[in-house]
C-alpha cells in the first residue's frame, strides 16, 4: 500500500511526522513521494499534520485536506495535529461540505493532536490484519478504501478507549530514519507554561513536560551510531526543559559528555530563560552557531500586552552574549506585527530594534486573532491594510539583513551537511552550513551522500535566489 504524508508548521510537527513515516515504512508501506513521472500511483492512505499557530496555517491545513479528499477518491484521509486538537468538529464536517451526499463511507478520520501517537501503532495493526488474511503486504492487491476505513475505525475505537496518559505518549516519537531531512531531530519537550496572550499552540499542546534525560541520551547515541552527524533538539518551548531539576543548559552538557561526534542544533529559545551556564556550554564547537529567538516585538508596551517577559533590554544582552560565545552566529527572530493597540510609534520601535540588532533573518507574522486567547478581545484592532504594510516593511528588512549576513560570512571556513534529496544541480550539491546558510558545493569525485559532513569556504552571496544563499568551495 502506498501512503502520502504532509506536515504544516514547526520542527516539532516535522519530527512527529518523520516518526510516523518511519513506522509505516518499517511495516511494509511505501511512501509516495513523486507523482510527476512514470506510473501514476494512488495513495491508499493520506496523513495530514495540521498547525494552528496562525489563521493562515489553519487555512492551509483546510486547503490541503480539501485537496486530498477531492483528488484521492480511493484513499482514506487522516488529519491530526494542533488544529485537529482544537477544531475536531470543524474538520470532521469538511468532508460532508465538500462531497455532500456522495459520502458513502467514512473516508476522513480526525485524530486530535494529543492522540497523534496512535498513528505510530496503526501500521502494525494493519500489517497484522493482512497477516491474518494470509495476504502478505508485498504481494497484496491494494486494499479498497471502504475496507481500509473499516479497519481504521476498529483500530481507533479500541485504542482511544484505552488511551490514558498524555505525558508519556508525548515522547514516543523516535524515528530511526528521516525521509525528508538530512539532519536528525529529537523531541526533548512538549507543551508550554507561559501565558502569551496571542498563542493558541499552548492550548493545543497543554502544559510543559520533558523527556527523561537518559532517554534523550539513548536516542542521541542511537542516531550517532546510525551515522547522523547532526541532531536538532526540539519542543514547543525547550527552555522549559526540566527533568527533576535538570534544565536545558545541564542537559546540553550531559549530552555532549555522553556522545563523541554528533553536532547539536537548538530550536526556538526564550531570551529571558538563558543563563550564564547556557552561554558557557554553547562555546562547545559541537553546538551549532545558529539561534532562533522568540522576541515577538521590539516595543516594551506591546510586549507587556502580549504577556511577554523579555523586554528589549533583555534581548540586547542576549544578543551580546551569543555573539561573544560564537563567531558570527546566525541569529533569527520572530516578530508579530499589527498586534491590537500597536500604534505607528510602537511599530517603529519594533522596526528600529530589529534594524539595529542585525538579525540574520526575521520571521514576520502578521497578527491574526486566535480563538480562545486574550488577544482576541483586545481593542483597538489594527486594520488589515496597515498590518500588511507593516509586514511588508519588515520583510524587506529581513531580506536586507540576510544579504548583509551572508556577505559578512564570505570567506569563512565552516562545516556543512549535504542536504536530503541532494541531486546534482549543474555539477553542484545543496548543503546547509553550521550557521544555517543554504549552500551549493561542487560535486567532487569522492562520494558525498545525504548527510555527509564537509568543510567548505563560503563564497559570494546569491542576491536574487530564493533557494540558495551562496556557493562554497570544499576544503
Amino acid at each position: 500500500m502506498y501512503f502520502s504524508i504532509y506536515s504544516i508548521g514547526c520542527k516539532l510537527n516535522q519530527l512527529e511526522l518523520e516518526a510516523i513515516t518511519d513506522s509505516f515504512c518499517k511495516h511494509g508501506f511505501t511512501l509516495l513521494k513523486d507523482r510527476g513521472t512514470g506510473e501514476q500511483f494512488s495513495a491508499g492512505l493520506t496523513i495530514i499534520n495540521t498547525c494552528t499557530v496562525t489563521s493562515m496555517a489553519e487555512q492551509k491545513s483546510r486547503r490541503m485536506l480539501r485537496k486530498a479528499l477531492r483528488e484521492e477518491r480511493d484513499s482514506c484521509v487522516i488529519v491530526t495535529g494542533c488544529y485537529a486538537q482544537l477544531e475536531e468538529e470543524t474538520l470532521n464536517n469538511l468532508e460532508k461540505e465538500l462531497l455532500g451526499n456522495r459520502v458513502y463511507f467514512n473516508r476522513l478520520f480526525v485524530i486530535p493532536g494529543e492522540k497523534k501517537d496512535l498513528l505510530l501503532d496503526l501500521p502494525l495493526f494493519l500489517k497484522e490484519t493482512f497477516d491474518k488474511k494470509n495476504t502478505p503486504m508485498e504481494t497484496a492487491l491494494p486494499m479498497e478504501a471502504s475496507e481500509l476505513s473499516f479497519y481504521i475505525n476498529r483500530f481507533l475505537e479500541k485504542k482511544i478507549k484505552n488511551k490514558i496518559s498524555r505525558d508519556e505518549d508525548s515522547f514516543r516519537y523516535r524515528p530511526e530514519t528521516f525521509s525528508k531531512h538530512s539532519r536528525s531531530m529529537i523531541k526533548i519537550q512538549d507543551g508550554c507554561d507561559k501565558n502569551c496572550s496571542y498563542c493558541r499552540v499552548r492550548l493545543a499542546r497543554g502544559r510543559s513536560r520533558s523527556q527523561n534525560r537518559k532517554r534523550v541520551k539513548e536516542e542521541l547515541l542511537a542516531l550517532e551510531k546510525a551515522g547522523f552527524m547532526e541532531a536538532v533538539l526540539t519542543g514547543v518551548n525547550i527552555c522549559q526543559y526540566n527533568d527533576n531539576g535538570m534544565g536545558l543548559s545541564s542537559l546540553l552538557n550531559f549530552l555532549l559528555e555522553g556522545s563523541s561526534k554528533i553536532r547539536l542544533r537548538l530550536s526556538s529559545l526564550e531570551p529571558d530563560a538563558l543563563d550564564r551556564d547556557f552561554y558557557d556550554i554553547i562555546k562547545n564547537p559541537r553546538i551549532r552557531p545558529h539561534f532562533h529567538l522568540a522576541i515577538q516585538s521590539g516595543s516594551a508596551s506591546i510586549l507587556e500586552k502580549m504577556n511577554r517577559t523579555a523586554p528589549p533590554s533583555c534581548v540586547e544582552n542576549v544578543l551580546d552574549e551569543l555573539r561573544r560565545a560564537k563567531e558570527n552566529p546566525f541569529i533569527a527572530c520572530d516578530i508579530i506585527t499589527g498586534f491590537p493597540t500597536e500604534t505607528e510609534k510602537d511599530f517603529m520601535e519594533s522596526f528600529e530594534f530589529c534594524e539595529k540588532s542585525n538579525f540574520a533573518w526575521i520571521h514576520v507574522f502578521p497578527f491574526s486573532p486566535r480563538p480562545g486567547t486574550e488577544a482576541l478581545k483586545l481593542k483597538p484592532r489594527v486594520s488589515e491594510k496597515i498590518i500588511k504594510e507593516r509586514a511588508d516593511s519588515l520583510n524587506i528588512l529581513a531580506k536586507k539583513s540576510r544579504i548583509n549576513y551572508i556577505k559578512n560570512c564570505s570567506g569563512m571556513n565552516v562545516e556543512a551537511l549535504i542536504e536530503a534529496g541532494g541531486e546534482k544541480k549543474g555539477g553542484f550539491l545543496p548543503a546547509v552550513s553550521e550557521n544555517y546558510l543554504k549552500l551549493l558545493v561542487p560535486a567532487s569525485d569522492r562520494e558525498l551522500k545525504n548527510g555527509s559532513l564537509i568543510r567548505c569556504r563560503i563564497g559570494e552571496p546569491f542576491l536574487d535566489d530564493k533557494n540558495f544563499d551562496a556557493y562554497a568551495d570544499i576544503l
